[in-house]
């Protein structure tokens, strides 16, 4: 698994055009044979449906996670972007642990949630790569280089002054920037005490280990041979037990 900035288009059509038996655009590649290829890019909505863009992407998502197999091959691009960066960072983080540790299959996860990076500490089979890029004289220049590691800065307001923004609102951006950063250093930043939270296996074993007891009893019971007496005895029974669950 790899977190930051890859290509996902390139991605794919490597992996098909490798499974096909053709010539890729790369020096050498080594790539196993996958049952499916999964990816979840852009972001559209579908009115037709009701549907916004981070439904499209949560439904996408969801579909992904559910069908994946250790033999899959699956692709993320900016997994969480489409709702506010607290519940975006959560999701993102979440479906890292998933893949990593239930899918267990190989993958692609594109993000700009520097926080993510923590992670290849925790994940053995994580690992980070980014897109080199540099910055001359006032203007981005993208190297289209792949290192490894994880990028040392975003150039979000280089890409915003190249796409034509004002260079007012490209001053008053760096100006807020800078009070965010500042407040994110006094804090320990969005990822502040995530280094104590335990992974996403140990978290789910921790989950079905808490028992229920009205479940279990309601398992036990031969609805077919109960008489009337026994029938009222049990809801008595099961009202007990969800007043002590409460």
């Amino acid at each position: 698994m790899v977190v930051n900035a890859v290509s996902a288009a390139g991605g794919r059509a490597i992996l098909i055009l490798a499974q096909a038996g053709s010539f890729v655009p790369a020096a050498s590649a080594t790539l196993g044979l996958c049952d499916r290829l999964f990816s979840r890019v852009g972001a559209s909505d579908n009115l037709a449906r009701g549907r916004s863009t981070f439904m499209v992407e949560m439904v996408e998502t969801a579909a992904i996670l559910a069908q994946a197999t250790e033999n899959s091959f699956v692709i993320l691009d900016e997994v969480g972007r489409g709702t506010s960066t607290y519940d975006g960072l959560a999701i993102a983080w979440a479906v890292v642990e998933a893949v990593h540790d239930i899918n267990k299959c190989r993958c692609l996860f594109a993000t700009h949630y520097h926080e993510l990076t923590r992670l290849a500490e925790r994940l053995d089979s994580l690992s980070l790569h980014h897109v080199r890029a540099r910055e001359w004289k006032g203007d981005l220049v993208l190297l289209h280089e792949l290192a490894t590691g994880p990028a040392d800065r975003s150039y979000g307001l280089a890409v915003a002054r190249l796409a034509g923004l004002s260079p007012a609102v490209v001053g008053r951006a760096k100006d807020v920037l800078k009070r965010l950063e500042a407040g994110r250093a006094a804090t320990g930043g969005l990822a502040a005490g995530l280094d104590d939270l335990p992974l996403f296996a140990a978290a789910a074993a921790i989950e079905q280990a808490a028992p229920d007891p009205l479940r279990e009893a309601i398992a036990e019971v031969d609805a077919d041979v109960l008489t009337p007496r026994e029938a009222l005895d049990l809801v008595y029974r099961l009202k007990g037990l969800l007043a002590d669950g409460s």
